[in-house]
């Protein structure tokens, strides 16, 4: 590990140590709250490392800024202040370190709402695994999550710096059962696996970010090429957990539609977790035939 990487991993334990917690919100909704009176400039470390506001150098204690600033993470503004090019943010007892707001630039890590859907999702179901692959896996999230239930979890992404905080925050969560790869789906996955989990972007997005960007017509490209390798790459009783997002249109749950060939007969439980996800998105040209965009579950068993 590169020692940037390393003095994020002491950034993030000292962050742990002095209780910092953050749930991450939409990028809508944090452009809100940061626009509120009074939101301007960083006070604490919930205003440095979650809101992503600037900050004077004194402002932060002088250990933190120097780990900051070891880790090639922080950003000059004008007047003087400081901007922290990274965000931690905490679920239960863990925490994460991903790419700071605004997630603009096309290989960004994002954590937000739908991480904690698909956190909750994996306690729910609580999968266990001699081998487990992390498909897309982003800041690790899902993969470090079910690491205790597994004997080994593999994070893989196109995304390399998605791989670099992947290795980070295994780092500070004190996982090390974990293996990284760089792989388009399970291509590059060495077999044997047991169990593939995924969040896979699920959008069509204009920008063509890796954390948004699914393919195909309504974003779904990805998602049915994840089902599609993982039954082809997993042993008779291997289980895919996919939690991705259909457009649903004119009642139909075009994702349900497009893997249905694949998973007849497969033994399998499929629900809608959340009826209405990205409502802004129906207002763009690739969704005007949408009804609503839906969050999805699909457990399938080999």
């Amino acid at each position: 590990m590169k020692s940037s990487d390393e003095a994020l991993v002491h950034l993030g334990r000292a962050l742990k140590d002095a209780g910092y917690r953050f749930v991450t919100i939409t990028p809508a909704s944090h452009a809100r709250v940061n626009r509120r009176p009074g939101s301007a400039r960083a006070a604490t470390l919930r205003d440095v490392f979650g809101w992503s506001r600037p900050f004077a150098p004194d402002a932060l204690p002088r250990p933190l800024l120097d780990l900051l600033e070891r880790a090639d993470a922080v950003a000059s503004e004008e007047r003087g202040l400081l901007r922290s090019r990274v965000r931690f943010s905490s679920a239960g007892d863990l925490l994460f370190v991903h790419s700071a707001y605004p997630t603009a630039e096309a290989d960004s890590v994002f954590f937000g709402p739908d991480t904690y859907r698909f956190l909750s999702l994996l306690r729910r179901l609580r999968p266990r695994a001699r081998r487990a692959v992390d498909v897309g896996c982003g800041s690790g999230a899902g993969g470090i999550a079910i690491a205790s239930l597994c004997g080994r979890i593999v994070l893989t992404d196109v995304n390399q710096k998605a791989l670099r905080f992947a290795a980070v925050n295994a780092a500070i969560n004190f996982a090390d059962n974990v293996e990284l790869v760089e792989s388009d789906v399970l291509r590059d996955v060495r077999p044997p696996f047991d169990l593939v989990v995924s969040n896979p972007p699920y959008l069509v997005d204009d920008a063509a970010r890796l954390y948004r960007d699914g393919g195909g017509r309504f974003g779904e490209q990805l998602s049915v090429e994840i089902v599609r390798q993982s039954i082809e790459r997993l042993p008779p009783g291997g289980r895919l957990i996919l939690y991705t997002a259909s457009a649903v249109v004119d009642g139909i749950d075009t994702f349900a539609a497009a893997v249905e060939p694949l998973i007849a007969g497969m033994r399998y439980h499929y629900e809608e977790l959340d009826p209405d996800v990205h409502g802004e998105e129906l207002e763009r040209r690739a969704y005007e035939s949408a009804d609503r965009l839906a969050v999805v579950a699909l457990d399938l068993t080999c």
